[in-house]
């Protein structure tokens, strides 16, 4: 596609300061699933160039799995997790390698950081990973991120490295995010379709309505479905996104006027609410009344104990839990200040009524995240 967009997204994309790049597996692989070095060499000389220009780039990379099948004789993408974790194994390393050789001809040093859904919903481990980016950072290293598929489980999966890419991109508190893949942005239907109608800008959820996304390829695990679905939850917290081929790279990394951008919400939330919102694991369900609804969405009160009608879980003080409204319908999620057998004793109740060492908010508002204003 030779048209060109511009747009106050797409300026905010050129001019971020720290920006996280998605490499998917048909971008990295020859058809014969090998890890292809030619174009590995191509994304490494883009990302040189932007971090010529002064910025901080963070790589997200798939393709571990694609780059264990040729090695070991597989001619289609494993189903079984043994088989694929194998492949992971073998691949993570080819990657790191082919990764360093490329990035060691500008004498940049990079770091392999391999992630899992547990590392990202545990607190102290996000904390870790976020510290060790930041210092990467620091020391002008380059981080090849990519999800752990040797240890991962079907339970503990990001299920895709756009999904990845987008809590990276609010972990490591980044100002922009680049989805690349085999596509030239988004379309409202399989682009080679007959009327397909491309999409250059995305605004709201509106501007979606009428899109219909697919499934990933052979090598990949994403497809378009996952990109939008990575390029909306980065937006909503205030990242914008843009979406391209891998094949436009030095374009999405310079003026970034092609492809599909991704306006991000005005007010980005914190980097913690983020986290809560998306990443953290749940530890228990809190049934809140109408009331209560009407306090920490509209008025954006604490959630104080008079307000909850009953609580699943066997949780802890300070852990994650869900906010469940009296229609069944998902509020937010908060950090609580209880044990449940605490809770047990004094939910539904008002707050004058409790012991001095209890008048507190279960939720307070400074740790409740919720998704009334989610575009």
């Amino acid at each position: 596609m030779d048209a060109t967009f511009s747009s106050s997204t797409r300026d905010a994309i050129r001019d971020a300061k720290r920006v996280v790049v998605k490499i998917g597996s048909s971008s990295l692989t020859g058809p014969d699933g090998r890890t292809d070095p030619g174009r590995i060499d191509v994304i490494a000389e883009a990302v040189e160039k932007r971090m010529a220009r002064g910025s901080d780039l963070i790589v997200v990379s798939s393709g571990a799995v694609a780059s264990g099948m040729g090695p070991l004789g597989l001619s289609t993408r494993p189903s079984d997790q043994a088989t694929k974790q194998a492949a992971a194994a073998v691949g993570q390393v080819r990657l790191a390698q082919e990764w360093s050789r490329s990035f060691a001809r500008f004498g940049r040093t990079t770091a392999q950081v391999l992630l899992t859904s547990s590392d990202a919903g545990n607190r102290q481990r996000a904390r870790n990973a976020q510290r060790t980016l930041d210092r990467l950072r620091q020391l002008s290293a380059v981080p090849i991120v990519n999800e752990n598929d040797t240890v991962a489980t079907s339970e503990m999966r990001f299920g895709d490295n756009d999904r990845l890419a987008a809590i990276v991109s609010h972990l490591a508190y980044c100002d922009a995010l680049i989805l690349l893949s085999d596509v030239a942005g988004l379309y409202d239907r399989n682009p080679a379709e007959p009327g397909a109608r491309f999409v250059p800008e995305v605004w709201s959820g509106s501007d979606l309505k009428s899109v219909v996304a697919g499934d990933g390829g052979r090598l990949g695990t994403g497809g378009m479905a996952s990109k939008v679905s990575a390029a909306r939850l980065a937006s909503r917290g205030g990242v914008p996104v843009l979406l391209t081929s891998a094949d436009q790279i030095d374009r999405a990394l310079d003026t970034a006027d092609i492809g599909t951008a991704f306006a991000p919400r005005d007010q980005r939330i914190s980097a913690w609410k983020f986290w809560a919102l998306y990443a953290a694991d749940s530890s228990g369900v809190l049934r809140i009344d109408a009331g209560a609804v009407r306090a920490v969405t509209e008025n954006r009160r604490s959630l104080l104990p008079v307000g909850i009608t009953s609580a699943d879980g066997e949780f802890s003080a300070g852990d994650i839990v869900d906010i469940v409204g009296p229609n069944g319908e998902i509020i937010g999620r908060g950090e609580i200040a209880f044990n449940w057998e605490e809770l047990d004793q004094i939910m539904g109740r008002p707050t004058t009524e409790l012991p001095d060492a209890l008048r507190r908010p279960v939720i307070h508002a400074d740790y409740l995240s919720n998704y009334a204003s989610r575009v």
